[in-house]
């Protein structure tokens, strides 16, 4: 059984991420400081709001330096999900209106840019149910058929990467949405697997077995 470290970091939802967790029959820890990721096998960085405020709450806390010593020194397994694997990138235009971006955490070498969608009648946000095609295999996609690879969306905001190697699955809406990245022990996933149905499940309940 993986025990799981929900990071908390004051304006994110960790509820239905733990509900989640534990549906999968693993045990749930919500944390917001080191205690919990250093118990840990596998960390969720939950995420909804603002980049900006977002990263804000994450370094007034010390998470950035915590994840840094959870997931890039001790190697441990990190699931990023929507505002927070834009977290992952190293910039984000997100409120930059005076053209200073945001900095993120940098584990993943990407920038956030504002969805913009070639069709004018697509709304933004991009809120509800999108496929997304596979790129490459991963772990957290083993034994998913093409045909369950729909999950729910809900952001206006998206990662683009400079190395399209990290970039695992793609979704289309007016334009070509970076859906799920990863890189070494790191996976993130633009959509929320936790209210993705039995997809969600599936993709989850892979990642709580991955030991990279």
């Amino acid at each position: 059984m993986a025990r799981v470290a929900i990071i908390d970091y004051g304006i994110n939802n960790v509820r239905s991420v733990r509900n989640a967790v534990e549906y999968c029959g693993h045990e749930a820890v919500v944390t917001h400081g080191n205690d919990g990721i250093a118990d840990a096998s596998h960390i969720i960085l939950p995420g909804v709001g603002a980049f900006g405020d977002a990263m804000k709450k994450i370094r007034d806390r010390g998470l950035d330096e915590i994840l840094a010593r959870g997931v890039c020194e001790a190697g441990k397994p990190l699931l990023a999900v929507c505002l927070g694997m834009q977290l992952l990138a190293k910039t984000s235009e997100e409120h930059a209106d005076d053209g200073e971006f945001f900095q993120g955490l940098g584990l993943i070498e990407a920038d956030v840019r504002r969805l913009r969608p070639k069709d004018p009648d697509l709304k933004i946000p991009h809120m509800g149910w999108n496929n997304i095609t596979k790129l490459r295999e991963h772990p957290i996609l083993v034994n998913m058929r093409e045909t369950n690879l729909a999950f729910y969306f809900v952001h206006s905001f998206a990662m683009s990467c400079e190395n399209e190697d990290d970039v695992v699955g793609r979704a289309t809406y007016g334009q070509d949405v970076t859906a799920i990245v990863a890189r070494d022990n790191i996976v993130g996933t633009q959509f929320h697997p936790e209210k993705s149905q039995d997809s969600g499940i599936e993709l989850m309940s892979n990642f709580l077995q991955w030991n990279p």
